[in-house]
C-alpha cells in the first residue's frame, strides 16, 4: 500500500484538496488503484466536483458496494467505483457510516446509475440514502424483516 504522503502528489487528490481540504479524510493506493476516503457529510459535494471537473471527468459510476464491519464502528463502508474514460483513470471513493445512524446522501442526481445500487444496499444492509427518488426494496419482498447481508442477521433468518 502506498504511503499517504506520496499520494498527495496525485493530481486527483491535490485537486480535490485544493477545492475543499475537508473533502479528503484519507488516501490509499493498492495495485495502482486510488482510494479517497470522504467524510459522509462531504460525499455529495465531492461527487459533484469529481463528475463536473474538466480535469477529472469521473462521469462513469460502475458500481457501489457496501461492507458491514460489525462490531467495528463506523459499521458500514460504502465504496463508489468511478471511471474517467477520457483520462483512463479509476478512482474509489470510500465513505464510512455508523451503525446507529446509517444514512448518507444519495448520488443518484450526479450518477443516475446509482439508483439501483443504492436501492440494493438499502435492501440488503439497511443503509438509507437521503434524497433518493425511490428508496424501496429491490431484491427482497416488501414485507421482509431485516437486512440479510448484515453480519448480525441470523444465519437461518428470523422465525
Amino acid at each position: 500500500m502506498a504511503e499517504t504522503q506520496d499520494l498527495e502528489q496525485n493530481p486527483v487528490v491535490s485537486k480535490l484538496r485544493a477545492w475543499d481540504p475537508q473533502a479528503v479524510a484519507e488516501t490509499h493506493e493498492f495495485r495502482g488503484e486510488l482510494t479517497i476516503v470522504v467524510p459522509r457529510e462531504q460525499l455529495r459535494r465531492a461527487a459533484e466536483f469529481l463528475h463536473g471537473d474538466p480535469e477529472s471527468q469521473f462521469a462513469y459510476l460502475s458500481d457501489i458496494t457496501a461492507v458491514d464491519r460489525f462490531p467495528v464502528e463506523p459499521r458500514f463502508e460504502l465504496n463508489y467505483h468511478l471511471l474517467s474514460i477520457p483520462h483512463r483513470a479509476r478512482l474509489r471513493l470510500k465513505v464510512r457510516v455508523g451503525g446507529s445512524d446509517p444514512v448518507v446522501d444519495s448520488v443518484n442526481a450526479v450518477w443516475p446509475a446509482a439508483n439501483w445500487h443504492e436501492r440494493e444496499i438499502f435492501d440488503l444492509f439497511g443503509v438509507r440514502f437521503e434524497g433518493h427518488p425511490d428508496l424501496r426494496r429491490i431484491l427482497m419482498p416488501e414485507d421482509w424483516e431485516g437486512h440479510p447481508l448484515r453480519k448480525d442477521y441470523p444465519v437461518e433468518g428470523f422465525r
